[in-house]
């Protein structure tokens, strides 16, 4: 439903790549002026920025690594400096790091920590408190993950911080509510992104996966950008609390090997 967004500012983060570029370009193709945050790779956002232009949209970036307080504030008070508002924030940005439970150092809970829930606590807070100032309405969305929910040996740091972002996104929606506030989390299951290079180069394990799944794929971004937009828009103006599985029943069918 192009045009459907026109109007709208999002801040979309970690979306120099994959999910997050997927979802940057799809918002700004339905009408949004987007601000690709990046961390450490400017031509990657450039490379968004391209990609949204040519499909007729606007976009510009910034660089905030969401892990430091000093960068999310000043990545939402650019947003309106330079945009004049702020109404949607997709939180994408994430990191994981595999070890066994008991090789994990504090360097890397710490980071992983770091990024996918304290970084989404303060970064949705500042565009809160620009939206409960400005008496405005708004739209959260968070980038889970299946694992939210679903036990992943190897990777305790991760499940920690997005089961944080389950309960995080749960209390929120109750908080933020009275204010026309909605916060949902998509979590993906396996998409084809440059993170699972490794998984999709080692076909033995790449098949017992595709096994796991009843639709028999992997997951594409644009997949994921589907479900953003449509919670981004006013067709979901009812819904807040909810977390949207898209995994291609991998969840529910679902066994160790």
């Amino acid at each position: 439903m192009p045009g459907h967004l026109s109007g709208k500012v999002a801040i979309v983060t970690g979306s120099s790549s994959g999910i997050g570029q997927s979802i940057a370009t799809r918002l700004a193709a339905d009408g949004a002026t987007v601000v690709i945050d990046y961390r450490n790779h400017p031509e990657g956002a450039e490379e968004t920025k391209k990609q949204i232009e040519a499909a007729g949209g606007k976009g510009i970036t910034l660089q905030a690594d969401v892990s430091s307080l000093v960068d999310v504030q000043r990545l939402v008070d650019e947003a309106w400096q330079q945009l004049g508002s702020c109404d949607i924030l997709v939180n994408n940005a994430g990191i994981e790091k595999s070890a066994d439970f008991w090789d994990v150092t504090e360097q890397d809970y710490d980071a992983v920590l770091d990024v996918n829930l304290k970084g989404v606590f303060f970064l949705t807070q500042a565009f809160v408190r620009h939206l409960r100032e400005a008496k405005r309405p708004g739209r959260i969305i968070n980038i889970s993950s299946v694992h939210e929910d679903m036990a992943f040996p190897h990777f305790s740091t991760y499940c920690a911080s997005k089961g944080g972002l389950r309960m995080l996104a749960r209390t929120l929606a109750v908080e933020l509510g009275p204010l026309g506030i909605t916060i949902n989390n998509i979590a993906p299951g396996a998409i084809m992104t440059p993170i699972n290079k490794k998984l999709l180069d080692d076909k033995p394990k790449l098949n017992a996966l595709l096994k796991n799944i009843p639709l028999g794929r992997m997951g594409m971004p644009e997949d994921v950008a589907a479900i953003a937009a449509f919670l981004a828009s006013d067709d979901a103006a009812y819904i807040t609390g909810s977390t949207y599985v898209i995994d291609g029943g991998l969840t529910v069918n679902y066994h160790e090997q």
